[in-house]
């Protein structure tokens, strides 16, 4: 299929939460402007729904101002369509959406004199007494950005006028793994607010991004309202053709990005969300084998306390672990996971 078909399948399925997987360079962002594209067409020309890809991320760009030793470095906003709305945003409002991520600098909006303008221009800095300019991260530019239109779509003069869906394309670009898991959070919140109103559609790279909103929409404690308006897919490209496949039976199996994803937070920092990946990946193996049990992959890997095992890895995995604190595993917890994983790979010896 083409993008333009790709797209019209989108549009055309039954459920209301769309959530896409696909490998790099598979073809997420020209398939986010398709479906802009193809849903246009059907709207008279005029926008049906809003949008987040790597184009909104493009309307920020970084002056260094290095004829001035940096004096007046700042982010410049381009013009948009969406400048108009920039005078509904006030710098609290960002403020909040940034609060979980706990930044680390202050920031000011330099306004256009024509309001239709919006913004021009975005200062950051440490000092609110003397507000010394100062360069943020390409991490921390892109939460702000994220957080910037998460605000955004809290604006009914656009997002409540361009009402048919809401179109997420990889915000997680740059992002730590903490990170990650909080704006899964934030996504996670914008599908509570708006699923019963408004097609969502989510497309991603990122296993961790993509686990743990499979995880929260289909088997989380909140599912019963979400697990049957929720339709899992892979994107795939062969050749120059794209094929949207459905996930049947809901078993993610995916499992060797799984594995990848846990081996490299092991050799790094693990944070407590990584059981949340890890049950997943026990609950594929299970399904596998054909049981559909945690626990029998458990004895299957030669955990001895199966029932303890098991109790901490679901209370981790559904806990409310995104809040302002900084959750890497303590080390009992850290001991069971690695003890888990080294079992899997004992027992099975998965090549990746």
């Amino acid at each position: 299929m083409n993008v333009l078909e790709v797209a019209k399948e989108l549009k055309e399925t039954k459920e209301n939460i769309l959530l896409v997987y696909a490998f790099n360079t598979t073809g997420k962002t020209r398939l986010s402007v398709g479906y802009k594209n193809f849903t246009k067409s059907e709207n008279e020309g005029s926008h049906a729904g809003v949008y987040y890809n790597a184009y909104s991320e493009d309307l920020f760009v970084w002056e260094n101002d290095e004829e001035n030793n940096n004096e007046g470095i700042c982010i410049n906003v381009k013009h948009s369509s969406l400048s108009q709305f920039h005078s509904y945003i006030d710098v609290k409002d960002v403020e909040e959406k940034l609060a979980l991520y706990n930044p680390k600098y202050k920031f000011d909006f330099n306004l256009h004199d024509d309001p239709e303008r919006g913004i021009e221009s975005i200062t950051f800095f440490v000092d609110e007494e003397t507000k010394s300019p100062i360069k943020i991260s390409r991490g921390e530019e892109r939460i702000f950005v994220w957080c910037f239109f998460l605000t955004l779509f809290e604006i009914d003069e656009w997002s409540g006028t361009q009402d048919s869906h809401l179109y997420i394309d990889d915000p997680v670009s740059s992002m730590d793994e903490h990170n990650i898991f909080i704006t899964a959070n934030s996504i996670f919140d914008l599908i509570e607010t708006h699923y019963l109103k408004k097609r969502i559609i989510i497309t991603t790279h990122h296993i961790g991004l993509f686990s743990i909103l499979f995880d929260k929409l289909k088997k989380g404690e909140k599912s019963g309202r979400y697990k049957e308006l929720t339709k899992p897919y892979i994107l795939k490209r062969e050749s120059d053709k794209l094929n949207l496949v459905g996930l049947n039976k809901d078993v993610f199996l995916f499992h060797l990005h799984l594995l990848q994803t846990l081996e490299t937070a092991i050799k790094t920092e693990l944070f407590a969300f990584h059981f949340v990946l890890l049950r997943q990946l026990l609950e594929n193996i299970a399904s596998f084998l054909g049981v559909g049990r945690v626990g029998f992959t458990l004895e299957q890997i030669g955990i001895k306390d199966v029932a303890k095992t098991q109790e901490t890895i679901n209370a981790l995995s559904h806990k409310n672990i995104y809040k302002q604190e900084f959750n890497k595993m303590n080390e009992e917890d850290e001991k069971i996971f690695r003890q888990v994983f080294r079992g899997i790979q004992d027992k099975y010896n998965f090549k990746y």
